[in-house]
């Protein structure tokens, strides 16, 4: 007769242990239990490896199948009770070793799980980074979301050259992306486009998945990342580059209808984390990328709209586990630009590299087509929007008088990458008169580019939203005048009208 507690015993688990291998061992008593014409969830698989360098083995690598997390000994040996159901065994690459890539351009950390083999051994082969990773970059591109061959040769042809001089213009040897999700547009072929605009840039990239980079039509979640995966592997993950530790989550659940989804993280997910942050010191910083913010202004400056596509449910909880480090989340989704501070957590919700879905040059809350530029030093976080074809240091835009016809006796502004720690300014004659005043509306020019039922003409559906860095003042004199604008790490932008 079959002894549970035996059968616990002999595995040697704590309770600790026993809530970790939950699902594998009751694959294991699956089979010991004496009833038949059970479901087969899965069977467990042992996956065995090292992590090494030149044949050296690296103490203390974590490893893991998205369900378990194990870290190699001084040997740099792993062991991991998987299983079936798991795609994928992925390392969360060490600081100081290089990011290998993909043929594809894409990061290459992960090997494939054979579900035919109840054990088997995957090891991964390390480089040491020539140079020190303390200090690196990384680019956030939100929402390519190419849909036809036009929006693919727009990519390939002007976004893409665009942020190839930026790479070039930082000329660092720690340079590495992240594709913010939303890829494509739902044609999930496109991908090959998509994957060649990413070896054009020439360094690794690491990919989020959005809702229109999904396999719709199965009967759950678990059934929309297969495309997605076949591309670029697993959907939740982590590595790390000098001091801060990055993480990748999926947080678009699909409900099982149509293209119905919700923003939540799922339990499997959250468990996978916070075995993930028990192995980063507290204090550090903490990088998480996902594909719909988890929250966002429109909330309040739309209160009579739905939120469960645009924020993410149950995002209390990762704040939670975030608490004790200094935390960034980078998410697009929205084609708008929004920076939003809770407590410990900095969200930067990135205005898009499509814009306004490839309609025109700025996305419908005026913030231009473009992506963000990261800079790391030490712990340290600096960051500015690059808009395609723009000068870096181009961080806002100034529109005469008359031209905003919600408030036609003002000059306005829109700074659209501001948060609370930015200083704006005006000068007359090089005397300071004043700081323009924050109002809750839409960008004038995106009146003019999306208003009505006809514009813009490729997006008939786009419409001027309202943002929370629209900015308006009343001068005494246009003479000399001089607009600036003061980001939070000092750096000054000036604009004479």
């Amino acid at each position: 007769m079959f002894n549970r507690r035996d059968f616990i015993k002999g595995l040697g688990l704590t309770s600790i242990g026993w809530i970790g291998f939950g699902d594998s061992v009751f694959a294991q008593l699956q089979k010991e239990l004496p009833i038949q014409n059970l479901p087969t969830i899965f069977n467990p698989i042992r996956v065995r490896g090292r992590v090494l360098n030149n044949g050296q083995g690296i103490r203390g690598a974590a490893v893991s199948d998205g369900r378990m997390v194990a870290q190699t000994n001084s040997s740099g040996e792993f062991e991991l009770i998987s299983g079936t159901d798991r795609e994928f065994v992925f390392v969360s690459l060490p600081s100081g070793y290089e990011i290998q890539k993909q043929a594809n351009g894409s990061a290459s950390f992960f090997q494939r799980i054979d579900p035919n083999k109840s054990e088997q051994n995957l090891s991964f082969d390390l480089k040491k980074s020539v140079n020190s990773d303390e200090n690196h970059h990384f680019l956030v591109l939100a929402d390519t979301q190419i849909q036809n061959e036009y929006e693919a040769n727009q990519l390939l042809t002007v976004a893409a050259p665009d942020v190839q001089k930026t790479i070039a213009s930082l000329d660092g040897p720690n340079i590495f992306g992240i594709g913010c999700g939303d890829l494509v547009f739902d044609k999930l072929e496109l991908f090959k486009e998509y994957n060649q605009s990413i070896q054009m840039y020439n360094i690794p990239f690491f990919q989020v998945v959005g809702n229109h980079d999904m396999d719709f039509g199965g009967r759950s979640d678990a059934t929309t990342t297969g495309t997605f995966k076949g591309h670029f592997g697993p959907t939740y993950y982590s590595w790390n580059r000098g001091e801060v530790h990055y993480v990748v989550l999926d947080d678009v659940f699909y409900l099982g209808t149509g293209t119905k989804y919700i923003g939540h993280i799922p339990e499997e997910q959250l468990a996978w984390l916070e075995q993930d942050l028990k192995l980063v010191e507290k204090g550090k910083t903490v990088v998480v990328s996902l594909h719909i913010p988890s929250y966002t202004g429109a909330v309040t400056r739309y209160p009579e709209r739905d939120t469960l596509g645009g924020t993410v449910s149950n995002r209390e909880h990762l704040y939670r586990m975030l608490e004790g480090y200094n935390a960034h989340l980078m998410s697009g989704h929205t084609h708008f630009n929004d920076n939003m501070i809770s407590g410990h957590v900095f969200e930067h919700c990135h205005g898009t590299v499509c814009g306004a879905w490839w309609s025109g040059p700025i996305c419908y809350d005026g913030t231009p087509n473009g992506y963000a530029v990261y800079e790391s030093k030490g712990s340290e976080l600096q960051w500015k929007y690059k808009g395609t074809g723009l000068d870096i240091n181009e961080q806002f835009r100034v529109y005469q008088t008359g031209y905003h016809k919600d408030f036609p006796d003002q000059m306005s502004l829109n700074c659209w990458n501001y948060d609370p720690a930015w200083e704006l300014s005006w000068f007359e004659n090089g005397i300071r008169k004043g700081a323009p005043e924050k109002r809750l509306a839409v960008d004038p020019w995106s009146t003019e580019l999306h208003l009505g039922p006809d514009l813009p003409a490729r997006r008939q559906w786009v419409e001027p939203q309202l943002n929370d860095h629209m900015f308006f003042f009343k001068p005494e004199s246009k003479e000399n005048l001089v607009v600036e604008a003061k980001d939070r790490f000092g750096n000054v932008y000036s604009k004479r009208v």
